[in-house]
C-alpha cells in the first residue's frame, strides 16, 4: 500500500476557528497528505468567521462555545449526519487530534469497524486546570486521557521529551514523533527590522526580550510577568516586545506598563517581528513541541524556556539557550541577565539555535505521519 491509497478521516477540535500551532501543523499535514494522491477529510467545529481557510474538505460537527473561553469550541459528538457522511467517505485510518467528546466517538465508530486509529497529542490539557484554580481535576483528566488514548492503536507526539511523559503517564504503549518543522523563508535572521523596532519606541542597542504567543494564562504569563519585575528591580536595562493577541491581552498590558505590544502577526509579518527581538523568553510548561521555540531559533534568538516538554528537546541549555526549571523565577531572571549584558553571548547562542533549526524539514516530518498510517494500516489487516 502507498501513501495515495490512503483515506484519512480527521477530527480536530479547532482545525481553524481560532488560529494556533497545533492547527497550523494538523492543516500543514492535510495539504502535504494531499499533494501525495492521498484523500481525507475533516471533522471540526466551524464558525462563520474562522481565522483562517481550511486545507483541505472540512465537515463541520455540532458544537457549543465553551462557558469560560467563549473563542473555543466544545464539540459534542457525531450527529446523524456526519455519520452518513463519514460512511460515504469510507476512511481507512482514523486521526484524532483533541480527547473531547466527538473525539472518543469517533474512536468508538471506527473501533466497531476494526479500523486503525491514531492519535496525535498537541497540548497538556492535564496541565490547564491549575491556571482557573482547578488543580484538583488533574486526576480524573488524566485518567479520562488515559481511557481515551489506550483506545487508540498507537500515539504520536511532537518532541521525544513529549513521548517519554505519555509513557510515564502509561497513555499508550505505541508511540512515535511527529515533530515540527520551521518555515525558513519566513524565519531567518534576514528578517530583522531595525525600522520596525523603532516604531514601536524600541532603539537599536536595546536588548529586547520576546514572548510569542496566544496570550492566554496557560502560556505562563504570570510567570513572564513576576520575572521582567526581577530583572526591573536589579536595574537591568531591556525592552519587552509582546506578539501575539488573545484574551489575557489587557492583564498583560495592565501588568506590563511600558511594553511594546505588536498584535497578531501572520507570514512575514511575523517573521519580522520575531526575528526583531533580541532574546525569545517562552516560560510556558503546556507546550508538547513548541513552534514559537523553533521559530526563534531559526531567527537566531537565544530562548530561555521552561525545562519542560518540547523546549527539552529544542533547546540545549548553555548552547542555544538556557533550560529553567519551571516557575523559578529568579534563575529565569538571572538568565536573561546573562544575555542583556554579553551581546557575544547572544550572538554565539542565537547562531548554535539557527543550525539546530535546520534539521526540521516539513515534508520529511508529515511523511512520518503517513509511514505511521500505513503502519497501522498494514497491523489491521495482518491481524484480521
Amino acid at each position: 500500500m502507498e501513501s495515495n491509497e490512503l483515506r484519512i478521516a480527521l477530527f480536530s477540535g479547532n482545525y481553524n476557528y481560532v488560529r494556533d500551532g497545533a492547527n497550523q501543523a494538523l492543516n500543514r499535514l492535510v495539504g502535504y497528505l494531499l499533494r501525495q494522491g492521498a484523500q481525507v477529510r475533516v471533522y471540526a467545529p466551524t464558525v462563520p468567521k474562522p481565522a483562517f481557510e481550511p486545507t483541505g474538505t472540512l465537515v463541520s460537527v455540532p458544537s457549543l462555545p465553551f462557558p469560560m473561553r467563549s473563542e473555543y469550541r466544545f464539540p459534542l459528538g457525531l450527529s446523524g449526519k456526519v455519520r452518513r457522511d463519514l460512511a460515504r467517505f469510507a476512511p481507512n485510518a482514523l486521526h484524532v487530534s483533541s480527547p473531547d467528546v466527538s473525539g472518543h466517538r469517533a474512536v468508538s465508530w471506527a473501533r466497531t469497524r476494526g479500523l486503525p486509529i491514531l492519535a496525535s497529542v498537541h497540548t497538556r490539557f492535564e496541565t490547564y486546570p491549575r491556571y482557573y484554580n482547578l488543580g484538583f481535576t488533574e486526576p480524573l483528566l488524566e485518567a479520562i486521557m488515559r481511557r481515551f488514548y489506550r483506545r487508540c492503536d498507537a500515539l504520536v507526539a511532537p518532541s521525544e521529551s513529549m513521548a517519554q511523559v505519555l509513557r510515564d503517564q502509561r497513555m499508550n504503549y505505541d508511540i512515535s514523533i511527529w515533530s515540527r518543522g520551521v518555515d525558513r523563508s519566513v524565519f531567518n535572521p534576514a528578517r530583522r527590522d531595525p525600522e520596525w523596532r523603532r516604531a514601536f519606541g524600541i532603539g537599536d542597542d536595546e536588548m529586547t526580550i520576546g514572548f510569542l504567543g496566544r496570550l492566554v494564562m496557560e502560556k505562563g504569563l504570570d510567570v513572564f510577568s513576576d520575572t521582567i519585575d526581577e530583572l526591573k528591580r536589579a536595574g537591568v536595562p531591556h525592552k519587552v516586545l509582546v506578539v501575539g493577541d488573545g484574551p489575557a491581552r489587557g492583564w498583560l498590558e495592565n501588568r506590563l506598563p511600558g511594553t511594546a505590544f505588536a498584535g497578531f502577526q501572520t507570514g512575514a509579518d511575523l517573521g519580522r517581528a520575531v526575528a526583531s527581538m533580541d532574546v525569545l523568553f517562552n516560560p510556558s510548561i503546556t507546550e508538547t513541541f513548541g513552534n514559537v521555540t523553533l521559530e526563534a531559533m531559526a531567527c537566531g534568538l537565544p530562548v530561555v524556556a521552561a525545562a519542560a516538554t518540547g523546549s527539552q528537546s529544542l533547546v540545549s541549555d548553555g548552547v542555544s539557550g538556557r533550560l529553567i526549571r519551571p516557575g523559578a523565577i529568579r534563575e529565569f531572571a538571572q538568565a536573561l541577565r546573562a544575555y542583556a549584558e554579553d551581546a557575544d553571548l547572544r550572538r554565539a547562542h542565537g547562531q548554535a539555535g539557527e543550525a539546530r533549526s535546520l534539521d526540521f524539514d516539513w515534508d520529511r516530518i508529515n511523511q512520518s505521519v503517513a509511514d505511521t498510517y500505513l503502519r497501522l494500516i498494514r497491523q489491521k489487516r495482518a491481524a484480521g
